[in-house]
């Protein structure tokens, strides 16, 4: 197992300060090894992560060799060479774990900021602190920038945020974490394979949720009503003037829609029977509520806005790989993980091969349909596909 820096390394170098799990803390479990504190309703801080990370390495044993980049990957005859800075390793096959979320996507229309204007990542922001005096621009409404918009709105900063398609959820439904729901439900198991729009679920934005003590919901609703100013998507920067969709009213009933459709399923499974006594009574809530006028633009120029935090989501990053597996976005082009590619894999992609597969519970089912058809592979001397 090789890893670019230390055990746990993305959450220890690439995540703010605040940052909490979205998963309550008895979700958090992997193969023989899970969250064994006093709070499995609460939702692990990232020094949390990193201690649970580097737990389970010790209990495993696993043969980790750390600050050991990887350079290249590229096939060979029989298997692959891989190349670190600390030399070549030839072997059958690789398994790609280097996940979804390597980079901060940033839109090409960000060349058209002001020079003046400080430009921040999710992997650049830390605190309200590190930022200049003066009005916020959040992009992307999904749980990153719905999560950096309250924290910097609650620091006393003037907020705005420009939404675009997002997914809407409550924090606790009927009396239970809404991810409960969505394991017991058997939402978060439904297979790659039984997905009717696998392209389009892979891209879904993260739902509006955060990881709080109070186990608090965090919508775009809580966000207007504490002072951030919400506005349409960023369409456009030109001349200095970024322009907004005049679209939100149908991204909000479009999301309200959604989350209704979800509660919906929620609650037919609790009348087939399935449910524990102790959940409460079906619920629904308020709509989203639309600004009367919502700005459609704003004049970079004028000093208004001294800061953009790009919440505009992530990517991965292939640069290392030399084989000819990624489609003509530079996503990995793959089946359930299997890369088309004699003896290459991946895993922790979205929806590799379940819709929980990006989350730490979600890796054991899918690595151990991964190691099956790895020891196929080997075992039929490299020919299974």
């Amino acid at each position: 197992m090789l890893e670019r820096g230390e055990i746990a390394n993305s959450w220890r170098r690439e995540r703010w300060d605040s940052l909490r799990l979205l998963t309550p803390n008895w979700q958090s479990r992997l193969p023989g090894f899970r969250y064994a504190g006093s709070e499995p309703d609460g939702y692990m801080t990232m020094p949390e992560v990193v201690e649970f990370i580097a737990g389970f390495a010790v209990a495993a044993a696993a043969p980790v060799r750390t600050h050991t980049t990887v350079t290249s990957v590229r096939p060979l005859d029989t298997g692959w060479a891989v190349t670190t800075e600390h030399g070549e390793i030839r072997c059958r096959t690789v398994v790609i774990a280097s996940g979804a979320c390597n980079l901060a996507h940033v839109p090409s229309l960000a060349a058209g900021v002001p020079h003046f204007i400080e430009q921040l990542t999710p992997f650049d922001y830390r605190n309200p602190s590190r930022l200049p005096e003066g009005r916020v621009l959040v992009v992307g409404a999904s749980a990153t920038g719905v999560q950096l918009a309250d924290e910097l709105r609650r620091s006393g900063r003037d907020v705005t945020l420009a939404v675009g398609e997002h997914v809407r959820m409550p924090r606790v439904y009927r009396g239970r974490d809404v991810l409960w729901w969505m394991d017991r439900a058997g939402v978060w198991n439904q297979r790659y394979d039984e997905i009717d729009d696998l392209v389009r679920a892979r891209r879904l934005p993260s739902p509006q949720l955060v990881g709080t003590p109070e186990r608090a919901t965090l919508d775009l609703n809580l966000l207007a009503a504490s002072g951030v100013e919400i506005v349409g998507r960023l369409s456009a920067i030109r001349d200095g003037r970024a322009l907004f969709s005049g679209g939100l009213r149908n991204q909000f009933a479009l999301a309200d829609l959604k989350m209704e459709r979800l509660l919906d399923t929620f609650d037919e499974w609790a009348r087939a029977g399935a449910a524990v006594a102790d959940v409460g009574a079906p619920e629904r809530f308020e709509p989203t509520r639309a600004p009367a006028s919502p700005r459609l633009e704003i004049d970079l120029t004028r000093g208004e806005i001294r800061a953009i935090v790009w919440a505009t989501g992530f990517r991965p990053d292939y640069a290392w790989l030399r084989a000819p597996v990624l489609d003509r976005k530079g996503l990995l082009v793959h089946e359930g993980g299997v890369v088309a590619a004699p003896g290459l894999y991946a895993i922790g992609l979205p929806v590799l091969r379940r819709r929980k597969s990006t989350f730490i519970h979600g890796a054991e089912d899918d690595a151990r349909d991964i190691v099956g058809h790895l020891e196929t592979y080997l075992a039929a001397g490299g020919a299974a596909r």
